[in-house]
């Protein structure tokens, strides 16, 4: 018995994963034909900036303050406190700017669109676009898919400027490290490939978060609790699958570029 409902388990879990992988190549394959999407991927463009802006600078701020605060005291005990402004670009670059937007743009953005597409689903919308000869993964998921990954990309910068600001707050001003040796030390182990690392893994992030989201709205219960579950299945299965491409990422960015030393 236990057996097989693991293996039921197994199987209904290896069918979503197949599902989503469809969904994922249609929405690719017509992502050349730019006119047809164009007007809904600029929409949704703003309104993921517009959800997402503000609450990714209110959270980078105290976690930037937050890292130089913790990494700044263990610095004094060992005689280096100019070391703290490396600490914090190193891991808002490599680390927290990616991550950050692309739980917001999970949280905010795609809680929005599982609503949005569970919404069209359960008042049989996609059925009737699928009647009038429109694809609505094409229509729908494709725009969709590339605005999260722009965005995404585009809230990085916002990320570690924030996250700079509550560092340099803590770092210089109450701990009393001098500006100049903060954003030197900041720049000293920072290269150009991190940045496009970063850059590359934010929008990987938003893709994947903007493609989860589309398809648990498409294939949720024709109810409106089926809905609320969607989206609730929607985040956390996009926080497992951004945490496990980013682990992947950094490992091989790291086995291909080791880190520099002081």
């Amino acid at each position: 018995m236990a057996l097989g409902y693991v293996g039921r388990r197994a199987g209904s879990v290896l069918g979503q994963v197949g599902d989503l992988f469809v969904i994922v190549l249609e929405a690719l394959r017509k992502s050349w034909d730019v006119r047809r999407w164009w007007w809904e991927f600029v929409e949704q463009c703003w309104f993921l900036a517009r959800v997402t802006s503000v609450p990714v600078l209110l959270v980078s701020l105290p976690l930037g303050a937050t890292v130089a605060l913790q990494v700044g005291e263990l610095a004094w005990q060992l005689g280096a406190g100019s070391a703290t402004g490396s600490a914090v670009f190193v891991g808002l670059i490599r680390e927290v700017a990616p991550l950050a937007s692309a739980l917001l743009i999970a949280g905010a953005g795609g809680s929005a669109m599982t609503s949005d597409i569970g919404a069209r689903n359960i008042r049989d919308e996609l059925s009737a676009m699928e009647v009038m000869s429109v694809n609505p993964i094409h229509r729908l998921v494709t725009p969709r898919m590339w605005a999260a990954g722009t965005v995404a990309v585009c809230l990085c910068p916002l990320v570690i400027l924030a996250g700079a600001s509550g560092g340099y707050f803590f770092n210089v001003v109450v701990q009393g490290v001098t500006p100049g040796a903060y954003f030197d030390g900041a720049l000293s182990l920072v290269v150009a490939s991190d940045l496009y690392v970063t850059l590359f893994k934010a929008w990987i992030f938003g893709f994947v978060a903007a493609a989860v989201a589309c398809y648990k709205g498409m294939t949720c219960a024709s109810s409106p609790v089926g809905v609320g579950r969607a989206v609730n299945q929607s985040t956390v299965v996009t926080f497992m699958l951004v945490f496990t491409f980013n682990y992947v990422i950094s490992a091989v960015y790291f086995l291909a570029y080791p880190p520099r030393s002081l």
